[in-house]
């Protein structure tokens, strides 16, 4: 199925220097949207315009928003996907890594959707998706608990928007995937994807094939929910 929804649109995704960001900003550009993506090294891909900006700082990310907005125009789909993840166990975990993994995966997609979300709302029109993580479900399974409280709070999040912005043309939905074939795998065990029982790791492509869906047209009856994208590793 040819996704309608994109051509004319602007789109802006952050974290989109690599991994599953880089392959949602090539989709999006794919499907003809015009396309920004926000991340600590600026993006380099084709078709996109790539900005560098940490998103924690609003100053620096209100910069990046004005670039966007006289580059491109004002966004009508945010995928809210940057993030970190630091491995430590509970009781060793540092005041300073809690805080900073909760301002990169929490208040730095709080950010930039309240500052995309007002144009949105004048427009009467926007996709916001928050990808999320299984961690953010089921509390991680080990030496996690900074970023599976992160992605649980951006997940209600997302549903908090969808609750506050959908009659005025908005739906705001997350994603949870788990153990994503990206850089972020550095830190797992060898044979982890033998936790999976559709037998492999997920790929960015996995996730952008649902993103992309969430963003279209065809989905406007869909808002405040959490999707699994996780090969069978969380049913509930």
């Amino acid at each position: 199925m040819q996704l309608d929804g994109y051509r004319g649109k602007t789109a802006v995704i952050t974290g989109a220097a690599q991994g599953i960001g880089q392959e949602i900003a090539e989709r999006f550009a794919g499907l003809g949207a015009a396309v920004a993506g926000i991340d600590l090294r600026r993006p380099s891909i084709e078709g996109v315009l790539g900005l560098e900006a940490d998103i924690t700082d609003p100053v620096g990310l209100g910069a990046a928003f004005d670039q966007l907005e006289a580059e491109l125009g004002r966004p009508e789909i945010v995928v809210l996907n940057a993030g970190i993840f630091i491995v430590e166990p509970f009781a060793d975990t540092s005041l300073e890594n809690w805080r900073r993994t909760l301002d990169v995966n929490l208040t730095g997609a709080f950010l930039c959707a309240q500052r995309a979300l007002p144009a949105m709302a004048e427009g009467g029109y926007g996709r916001v998706v928050a990808v999320g993580s299984s961690a953010g479900i089921n509390g991680g399974k080990n030496n996690c608990a900074a970023y599976a409280a992160s992605k649980a709070g951006l997940m209600c999040l997302a549903k908090s928007i969808a609750n506050e912005y959908a009659a005025r043309g908005i739906t705001a939905n997350a994603v949870a995937p788990t153990l994503i074939d990206t850089a972020m795998m550095d830190e797992q065990p060898e044979g982890v994807e033998k936790l999976i029982p559709v037998g492999r790791l997920g790929t960015p492509t996995d996730i952008a094939d649902l993103v992309a869906y969430l963003c279209s047209a065809h989905a406007g009856y869909i808002t405040g929910e959490v999707v699994d994208v996780n090969g069978g590793f969380l049913v509930d």
